[in-house]
C-alpha cells in the first residue's frame, strides 16, 4: 500500500475520531432522539371506545412531569428507570396516576361523529420492554355519544415543542366500525378517522416509511457504505436490489408476527453489519491499494461478478434479512392478519425503497465521475467515508451490546 494511501486513511480515522467527539453520546437506538408511540383502538360496548397505549416509560415520566409540575414523579420515575425494575416503573405511575393521564387525555382524544369522548383510566399501569427500552401500558375507556358515525383519534403525544425529542409517531391498530386496519400519525398528519379511505391510509404508510429510512441514520450509513464500496453501476443495483429482497423478506414476517427476534439482538447486528461493509472496502484499499476499484476478470454469466463481487453480494443480503427485522420493530404493528395490513406494510416497504434508490441515484454517479476524473481522488473519498462510517458502526455496536 503506498505512502499516501496509508496516510489517507490515518487522516480519516482522525476525521472519524473529532466526528464522534462533537457529536457526542451517540444514540445508540436506530432513530436518535424521537419516539414511538402505540395505540390499539378496539370497541368496549355500546357508546364505549377503548384504547391500550404503549407508551415509552421514561419519555412519559419527564413529560408528565413537566405538565404536571411534579418533582417526585421526575425523581422516582428516573431512580425506578435506572434502576430497571418494571414493578418499580409501574407503581410510580399508579402513584402519580392523576397528572401522568392528564397529561396523556391532553394530547390524545377520540370523537364520536365530532362530539368528544370522555376518558376514563381502566385499571393499573403496566410495564413491559419494546425495541429494547421500557414501555408503559395504559387502558383508557372513552365513554362516547351513541351516534352513528365513526370515531376519530388525534393524537399529538410527546410534541417537539416540549424540546424533549422530535418527529414523534403515534401507530394505530383499529378494529371498530366494522373496520379494521393501521394508521400513523405525526405532526403534519395528526388525526385519523375509521372513515379513512383506503388511498390515505396508504398514503400516511409511504410517508412514514421514506421518514423512517431518512431519520434512521445507521440505516443511511449501511447504505452510503454499499455505495462507496461498489465498483461498477451493476454491482451497486444488484447490492440494492439484494437488500431490498432481503429486507423485504424479514420485514413482512416479522411486521405480520411470524417470525420474532429480540431488538437486544437485531440491534447490535445492524450496527456489526455497518462496519463489517465499510470495513470491506477499507480492507481492499489496504490490500490492492489503488488498485481497490478495478474488477477482477468476472465469471460468466449474465451478472459478471468477479468473486469478490459475489461473496459482497452474499454478505450483504445476510445482513439485509436482520435490517428487515430492525424496520418491523421500527412499525411495531401487532395486530391478526389482514390483506389491509399486508398492503400497508407493503406501501411502507416502497416508501423506504423510493428514498434507497433516490440516495443512490444523487450519490454514485457523482461517485463514478470522481472516480473517472480524479481516480486518487475518489479512492480518498471513499476511503474517508468508510472509515468514518466503520467507526460510527463499532461504536454503536459496543452501546447496543452493553447497553441493552
Amino acid at each position: 500500500m503506498s505512502r499516501h494511501i496509508r496516510h489517507t486513511l490515518t487522516v480519516a480515522a482522525g476525521i472519524a475520531a473529532a466526528v464522534l467527539t462533537f457529536l457526542g453520546a451517540a444514540p445508540a437506538s436506530a432513530h436518535g432522539f424521537s419516539s414511538t408511540a402505540y395505540v390499539d383502538l378496539a370497541s368496549g360496548g355500546q357508546g364505549h371506545v377503548r384504547t391500550q397505549l404503549g407508551l415509552e416509560y421514561d419519555l412519559l415520566v419527564v413529560s408528565a412531569a413537566d405538565f404536571g409540575h411534579v418533582d417526585a414523579l421526575f425523581r422516582e420515575g428516573t431512580a425506578a428507570f435506572e434502576g430497571g425494575d418494571a414493578a418499580a416503573q409501574a407503581a410510580v405511575l399508579d402513584a402519580h396516576a392523576e397528572p401522568v393521564v392528564a397529561y396523556v387525555t391532553k394530547h390524545l382524544s377520540v370523537t364520536s361523529d365530532g362530539a368528544v369522548c370522555a376518558p376514563a383510566r381502566v385499571g393499573g399501569f403496566t410495564v413491559g420492554e419494546r425495541e429494547g427500552v421500557p414501555y408503559a401500558g395504559l387502558l383508557l375507556d372513552w365513554a362516547c355519544p351513541d351516534r352513528a358515525g365513526g370515531h376519530e383519534v388525534r393524537s399529538d403525544l410527546f410534541p417537539d415543542g416540549e424540546g424533549f425529542v422530535k418527529d414523534t409517531k403515534t401507530i394505530v391498530t383499529y378494529d371498530l366500525d366494522g373496520h379494521s386496519g393501521s394508521a400513523a400519525l405525526d405532526a403534519a398528519s395528526p388525526s385519523f378517522s375509521t372513515a379513512q379511505t383506503w388511498y390515505q391510509r396508504f398514503g400516511e404508510f409511504f410517508g412514514l416509511g421514506a421518514e423512517h429510512l431518512l431519520g434512521g441514520i445507521d440505516h443511511i450509513l449501511f447504505l452510503l457504505a454499499l455505495i462507496a464500496g461498489s465498483r461498477r453501476l451493476r454491482e451497486i443495483v444488484l447490492t440494492a436490489t439484494s437488500f431490498t429482497l432481503a429486507h423485504s423478506v424479514t420485514f413482512l414476517l416479522a411486521a405480520l408476527g411470524l417470525v420474532q427476534v429480540p431488538a437486544a439482538i437485531v440491534e447490535p447486528v445492524i450496527a456489526l453489519s455497518i462496519a463489517v461493509v465499510a470495513g470491506w472496502h477499507l480492507w481492499r484499499i489496504r490490500r490492492r491499494g489503488e488498485h481497490a476499484v478495478d474488477l477482477a476478470e468476472s465469471g460468466r454469466g449474465h451478472f459478471s461478478l468477479d468473486r469478490s463481487g459475489w461473496l459482497r453480494l452474499a454478505v450483504v443480503f445476510c445482513f439485509g434479512l436482520v435490517h428487515g427485522l430492525g424496520f418491523a420493530g421500527a412499525l411495531g404493528i401487532d395486530e391478526a392478519w389482514s390483506w389491509t395490513l399486508l398492503w400497508s406494510l407493503l406501501v411502507f416497504n416502497v416508501g423506504i425503497e423510493v428514498v434507497q434508490l433516490a440516495i443512490i441515484a444523487a450519490v454514485f454517479p457523482l461517485l463514478i465521475v470522481l472516480r473517472r476524473r480524479a481516480p486518487r481522488a475518489g479512492l480518498w473519498a471513499t476511503g474517508l467515508v468508510s472509515a468514518g462510517v466503520a467507526v460510527m458502526g463499532l461504536v454503536w455496536f459496543v452501546q447496543r451490546v452493553f447497553m441493552s
